[in-house]
C-alpha cells in the first residue's frame, strides 16, 4: 500500500540530518495521499541510519495505523490534526532545529526581516501558545495541532502563504504540498531564524522589511505571476526585459 508515498516520505525523512535539522532521533516528515484519505509518517525513536522505507507506516485520517509493524511518530496525532484542517497541504515536517528552537523557547514570532525570510514565507511565522497543564494531561500531541489550527484562524493567517509555525516552548512544524517541499520549508524557516536572531542582537530598531519588499519577494515565487526560476512560462518574457 502507497509503496511510492513511503518512499517519498522516507526520502524526505532522511534529508533531515543531512540538512542539520535534526539530532538524534528529533524529528519527523510525513506525507499524504489525499485521494485515499492516508498519509504515511516515520516510525517513533528510530534512528535515521537504521531506517528504511519499509518502515513507514500508514495511517488513516482518524489517526489509526492500517499498515506497518511499528510504532508511528509520537507526533501522529498533530499530524492528523493538521491535515483534516489545512486540507491543502500534502506533507508536515517537525524538528527540533535550535534557531527556531529559541524563539518557540522564547514564545515569539519569528518576524519577517529579510528577503530570504520573503520568499518562503509571506509575513511573520507565529508562534502559537504553550499548552496548559490540562490540554498536556488530556492529550498533549492532538492539543498541539489544535493550539497550530486555532493561532491559524484567529489570525486570520493563510498556512499555504505561511507554511510554518512555532509552538511556544517546543519547537516549529512546516508543511508544503509535497513531504519533500516539507523539508525545504522547514530549511529555509530555520535560516531565517538564524538571520532574524542575529538581526535582533544587532539593533534595537524596527526591522520588518515592508510590505512592498515582502510582496516582492514573495510573489515573484508564487502566484499566476510568479516569474523565479526555470519551470514559470513568464521567467523568460521578464528576463528579457532585465
Amino acid at each position: 500500500m502507497l509503496e511510492k508515498l513511503k518512499q517519498e516520505v522516507y526520502d524526505a525523512n532522511m534529508q533531515l540530518p543531512k540538512l542539520g535539522l535534526v539530532t538524534f532521533t528529533w524529528g519527523n516528515v510525513s506525507g499524504i495521499d489525499r485521494e485515499k484519505g492516508l498519509f504515511v509518517i516515520k516510525p517513533s525513536g528510530v534512528d535515521y541510519d537504521d531506517l528504511k522505507p519499509s518502515d513507514m507506516v500508514v495511517v488513516d485520517l482518524n489517526g489509526e495505523v492500517v499498515e506497518g509493524e511499528m510504532n508511528p511518530s509520537s507526533d501522529t496525532p498533530t499530524h492528523t490534526y493538521l491535515y483534516n484542517h489545512f486540507p491543502t497541504i500534502g506533507g508536515i515536517t517537525h524538528t527540533h532545529s535550535p534557531w527556531a528552537v529559541s524563539f518557540a523557547a522564547a514564545k515569539m514570532d519569528i518576524p519577517a526581516v529579510s528577503t530570504t525570510h520573503a520568499d518562503t514565507f509571506f509575513g511573520d511565522i507565529p508562534c502559537a501558545p504553550a499548552l496548559t497543564e490540562a490540554q498536556i494531561k488530556e492529550a498533549y500531541e492532538l492539543n498541539t495541532g489544535k493550539v497550530i489550527v486555532d493561532e491559524f484562524e484567529k489570525r486570520g493567517v493563510n498556512p499555504d502563504a505561511v507554511p510554518a509555525v512555532l509552538v511556544s516552548q517546543h519547537g516549529p512544524f512546516s508543511w508544503g504540498p509535497t513531504p519533500a517541499k516539507a523539508v525545504y520549508n522547514a530549511k529555509v524557516l530555520e535560516v531565517a531564524a538564524e538571520i532574524t536572531y542575529h538581526g535582533l542582537q544587532l539593533t534595537r530598531d524596527e526591522i520588518h522589511v515592508p510590505q512592498y519588499l515582502l510582496d516582492k519577494h514573495y510573489y515573484r515565487k508564487h502566484g499566476a505571476n510568479a516569474y523565479y526560476g526555470q519551470n514559470n512560462a513568464k521567467s523568460k518574457d521578464h528576463a528579457a526585459h532585465i
